[in-house]
Protein backbone atom coordinates (compact mmCIF):
# COMPACT_ATOMS: atom_id res chain seq x y z
CA UNK A 1 0.00 0.00 0.00
CA UNK A 2 1.44 3.57 -0.89
CA UNK A 3 2.04 5.59 1.97
CA UNK A 4 0.05 9.13 2.00
CA UNK A 5 0.73 12.31 0.48
CA UNK A 6 2.46 14.64 3.03
CA UNK A 7 0.02 18.02 3.22
CA UNK A 8 1.95 20.54 1.28
CA UNK A 9 3.25 23.55 3.35
CA UNK A 10 1.37 26.81 3.52
CA UNK A 11 1.77 29.90 1.29
CA UNK A 12 4.50 31.97 1.94
CA UNK A 13 3.49 35.27 2.97
CA UNK A 14 5.49 38.59 1.72
CA UNK A 15 8.22 39.45 3.64
CA UNK A 16 11.17 40.95 3.98
CA UNK A 17 14.03 38.72 3.47
CA UNK A 18 16.37 37.56 6.36
CA UNK A 19 19.26 36.64 6.98
CA UNK A 20 20.02 32.38 7.50
CA UNK A 21 23.28 32.97 9.84
CA UNK A 22 24.20 28.92 9.43
CA UNK A 23 25.14 29.36 5.50
CA UNK A 24 25.66 33.42 5.20
CA UNK A 25 23.21 33.81 2.79
CA UNK A 26 19.72 35.34 2.35
CA UNK A 27 16.53 33.33 2.83
CA UNK A 28 13.26 35.26 1.32
CA UNK A 29 10.01 34.12 2.77
CA UNK A 30 8.43 35.83 -0.60
CA UNK A 31 9.58 32.62 -2.33
CA UNK A 32 11.50 30.28 0.11
CA UNK A 33 14.69 31.06 -2.31
CA UNK A 34 18.12 31.10 -1.08
CA UNK A 35 19.64 34.60 -2.47
CA UNK A 36 23.47 35.07 -3.10
CA UNK A 37 26.12 33.94 -5.49
CA UNK A 38 26.08 29.94 -6.34
CA UNK A 39 28.53 27.30 -6.41
CA UNK A 40 28.56 28.13 -9.68
CA UNK A 41 28.81 32.05 -10.21
CA UNK A 42 31.38 34.33 -10.80
CA UNK A 43 32.00 37.16 -8.51
CA UNK A 44 33.44 40.65 -9.75
CA UNK A 45 33.80 43.86 -7.92
CA UNK A 46 31.16 45.77 -9.68
CA UNK A 47 28.34 43.38 -8.35
CA UNK A 48 29.83 42.39 -5.06
CA UNK A 49 27.14 43.01 -2.15
CA UNK A 50 24.91 45.24 -4.86
CA UNK A 51 21.13 44.24 -3.97
CA UNK A 52 18.75 44.11 -7.17
CA UNK A 53 15.25 43.75 -6.15
CA UNK A 54 13.44 41.47 -9.17
CA UNK A 55 9.94 42.20 -9.86
CA UNK A 56 7.86 40.52 -11.90
CA UNK A 57 4.64 38.46 -12.00
CA UNK A 58 5.86 36.18 -14.41
CA UNK A 59 7.87 33.46 -11.84
CA UNK A 60 9.85 31.76 -14.93
CA UNK A 61 11.20 35.05 -15.76
CA UNK A 62 11.46 36.10 -12.68
CA UNK A 63 13.58 32.84 -11.42
CA UNK A 64 15.92 33.32 -14.71
CA UNK A 65 17.09 36.88 -14.55
CA UNK A 66 17.07 36.08 -10.61
CA UNK A 67 19.17 33.22 -10.90
CA UNK A 68 21.48 34.72 -13.77
CA UNK A 69 22.01 37.77 -11.99
CA UNK A 70 22.67 35.23 -8.64
CA UNK A 71 25.53 33.41 -10.61
CA UNK A 72 26.87 36.30 -11.20
CA UNK A 73 27.58 37.42 -7.60
CA UNK A 74 24.67 40.28 -7.05
CA UNK A 75 22.11 39.85 -4.02
CA UNK A 76 18.96 39.69 -5.33
CA UNK A 77 15.84 39.86 -3.46
CA UNK A 78 12.16 38.89 -5.50
CA UNK A 79 8.73 40.21 -5.59
CA UNK A 80 5.79 39.25 -7.44
CA UNK A 81 4.41 42.59 -7.94
CA UNK A 82 4.55 45.92 -6.72
CA UNK A 83 2.90 45.73 -3.49
CA UNK A 84 5.78 43.26 -2.40
CA UNK A 85 8.56 44.94 -3.66
CA UNK A 86 6.61 47.85 -1.34
CA UNK A 87 7.35 45.52 1.93
CA UNK A 88 10.81 45.35 0.87
CA UNK A 89 11.22 49.15 0.03
CA UNK A 90 9.35 50.96 2.87
CA UNK A 91 12.12 49.01 5.04
CA UNK A 92 15.25 51.44 4.75
CA UNK A 93 17.61 49.29 6.74
CA UNK A 94 17.40 46.95 3.30
CA UNK A 95 19.88 47.99 1.03
CA UNK A 96 18.84 48.17 -2.54
CA UNK A 97 20.82 49.12 -5.58
CA UNK A 98 18.49 48.34 -8.65
CA UNK A 99 14.58 47.72 -8.95
CA UNK A 100 14.57 45.73 -11.69
CA UNK A 101 10.65 45.70 -12.70
CA UNK A 102 8.46 44.56 -14.88
CA UNK A 103 6.16 47.33 -16.11
CA UNK A 104 2.56 45.41 -16.86
CA UNK A 105 2.01 43.23 -13.67
CA UNK A 106 -1.27 42.58 -11.42
CA UNK A 107 -1.33 44.56 -7.64
CA UNK A 108 -2.26 47.74 -6.78
CA UNK A 109 0.26 49.51 -8.69
CA UNK A 110 2.28 48.82 -12.40
CA UNK A 111 5.87 49.11 -12.75
CA UNK A 112 5.35 52.74 -13.58
CA UNK A 113 3.50 53.99 -10.26
CA UNK A 114 6.40 51.72 -8.51
CA UNK A 115 9.03 53.54 -10.23
CA UNK A 116 7.46 57.01 -9.63
CA UNK A 117 6.96 55.81 -5.40
CA UNK A 118 10.75 54.69 -5.57
CA UNK A 119 11.85 58.17 -6.95
CA UNK A 120 9.63 60.40 -4.30
CA UNK A 121 9.51 57.69 -1.46
CA UNK A 122 13.04 55.99 -1.51
CA UNK A 123 15.85 58.10 -3.16
CA UNK A 124 19.01 55.96 -4.09
CA UNK A 125 17.71 52.73 -5.50
CA UNK A 126 18.14 53.03 -9.79
CA UNK A 127 14.70 51.65 -11.83
CA UNK A 128 15.39 49.29 -14.92
CA UNK A 129 11.65 48.92 -16.52
CA UNK A 130 11.30 46.17 -18.46
CA UNK A 131 8.53 46.20 -21.28
CA UNK A 132 6.89 44.68 -24.51
CA UNK A 133 4.37 47.75 -25.59
CA UNK A 134 6.38 50.54 -27.59
CA UNK A 135 4.28 53.07 -25.69
CA UNK A 136 5.08 51.90 -22.09
CA UNK A 137 8.73 51.60 -23.24
CA UNK A 138 8.43 55.48 -24.10
CA UNK A 139 7.00 56.55 -20.66
CA UNK A 140 9.38 54.24 -18.89
CA UNK A 141 12.37 55.88 -20.82
CA UNK A 142 10.77 59.42 -19.28
CA UNK A 143 10.56 57.55 -15.73
CA UNK A 144 14.29 56.15 -15.75
CA UNK A 145 15.86 58.06 -17.71
CA UNK A 146 15.97 55.96 -20.71
CA UNK A 147 16.96 52.75 -18.68
CA UNK A 148 14.32 50.36 -20.25
CA UNK A 149 14.70 47.08 -21.92
CA UNK A 150 12.14 45.83 -23.94
CA UNK A 151 10.94 41.94 -23.57
CA UNK A 152 12.14 39.60 -24.29
CA UNK A 153 15.08 40.46 -23.10
CA UNK A 154 18.55 38.67 -22.57
CA UNK A 155 19.78 38.50 -19.35
CA UNK A 156 23.17 39.82 -20.71
CA UNK A 157 21.48 43.48 -21.53
CA UNK A 158 20.16 43.16 -17.95
CA UNK A 159 23.67 42.84 -16.31
CA UNK A 160 25.13 45.36 -18.92
CA UNK A 161 22.26 47.90 -18.10
CA UNK A 162 23.01 47.05 -14.15
CA UNK A 163 26.43 47.61 -14.85
CA UNK A 164 26.75 50.78 -15.91
CA UNK A 165 24.13 52.17 -13.66
CA UNK A 166 26.41 50.88 -10.80
CA UNK A 167 29.63 52.41 -12.51
CA UNK A 168 27.56 55.83 -12.99
CA UNK A 169 27.03 55.87 -9.42
CA UNK A 170 30.79 54.93 -8.86
CA UNK A 171 31.75 58.31 -10.75
CA UNK A 172 31.39 61.35 -8.36
CA UNK A 173 29.10 64.28 -8.60
CA UNK A 174 30.06 67.86 -9.52
CA UNK A 175 28.58 70.14 -7.57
Amino acid sequence: MAEPLAKAPPAPKPCLPSTDSSQSRTTSPILGARHGPSARGTMNRSSARKTVLVVDDEVLIRMAISTYLRDRGYKVIEATNADEALTVLEHLDVKVDIVFSDIDMPGSMDGFELSTWIRRNRPGPDVILAGTVKRALNAAEELCKKDTLAKPYEPQAVLSRIKHLMARRAVPKRD
